[in-house]
């Protein structure tokens, strides 16, 4: 695939704001997902959610001007099959592996952005920029708990490579679609957990399996007929998501993935905040420092580009 042309200029500290404005609406959407997984299933969420999402999208394509059909279509396929995979890889490595295990394997992604940028695409990757995803990373593994490390197998590889899909995706974001909206990478990345949520609600029905109870289930559940908590708790992840996912799209254009992958770690410390806020969950002093080394991973990166 080859690169764009049309690159914006690098706004690192933009970015770094629409980052944060991401992560602070997903950590608080993904708090209620325990509620839809009580009930319904991992692949009819992503249809569903899907569907609601390009009904918004299209309800305000001609208020707002959205431009959802891309310059370059095979770009914005890569892209989205890219991610989309990543996302599922992700979520069903959670049927078999530790919770903690699986966000650790996806939050490799920073290290990956940095090895892609500099072999692939010889971007120069500065030392700062090096640390900082070395000290994101320790506040990630301080966070999740010393579990996170545990339990290594080939199976544990799978997170790792949700991460590094996760990566090429972001790095896809500004190299191969530059001249793409926002909105038209949004749309595609709906668009492709749409159909993996298709293709999974058909399998499970074609080939039923044993499903346990309440959330344990959320991964091996097949079609099930929603309750209105399932609609509405999915159409605020539809909204929430469109914003927040949005909001990380634009940052991964106006700046080098390599530096907006280090403020994604802070979507941690959002969704730890929001769960204490809501469900009243609090954290160890642990995952407090874990917090803090995160705080100062992005902190390393905005002064940085001050400079």
């Amino acid at each position: 695939m080859a690169a764009a042309t049309d690159r914006t200029p690098d706004r690192t500290l933009a970015a770094a704001g629409m980052v944060l404005v991401y992560a602070t609406l997903i950590g608080f959407t993904d708090n209620f997902v325990r509620l839809i997984a009580a009930e319904g299933g991992l692949w009819q969420f992503h249809a569903t959610r899907s569907f609601m999402a390009w009904a918004i999208l299209l309800l305000l394509m001609v208020p707002l001007r959205l431009r959802l059909r891309p310059k370059n279509l095979r770009a914005v396929v890569a892209r989205s099959a890219i991610h989309g995979s990543g996302m599922v890889i992700y979520f069903g490595a959670l049927a078999f592996l530790p919770v903690a295990q699986v966000a650790a394997g996806l939050f490799t992604a920073p290290i990956f952005v940095l090895l892609i940028s500099r072999f692939i695409y010889g971007h120069p990757i500065g030392p700062v920029r090096v640390l900082a995803v070395a000290v994101g990373f320790a506040g990630v593994v301080m966070v999740l708990g010393p579990e996170a490390m545990r339990g290594a197998s080939v199976a544990a590889f799978l997170p790792v490579l949700a991460g590094a899909l996760y990566a090429l995706g972001n790095i896809a974001t500004r190299e191969w679609c530059a001249g793409e909206s926002a909105e038209t990478l949004l749309g595609g990345f709906f668009a492709a957990l749409g159909v993996l949520g298709l293709i999974g609600m058909a399998a499970l029905t074609l080939i039923p399996v044993e499903v346990p109870e309440g959330t344990a289930g959320f991964v091996l559940r097949g079609p099930v007929w929603p309750s209105q908590s399932f609609l509405f708790w999915t159409f605020v992840q539809a909204a929430g998501s469109l914003l927040g996912v949005g909001m990380m799209i634009k940052a991964y254009q106006l700046a080098e993935a390599s530096r907006v992958s280090v403020f994604e770690y802070v979507i941690l410390p959002a969704s730890a905040g929001w769960s204490w806020l809501i469900w009243g969950e609090t954290q160890s002093l642990l995952a407090l420092t874990g917090m803090a080394l995160i705080a100062a991973a992005g902190i390393m990166i905005a002064l940085r580009a001050r400079r």
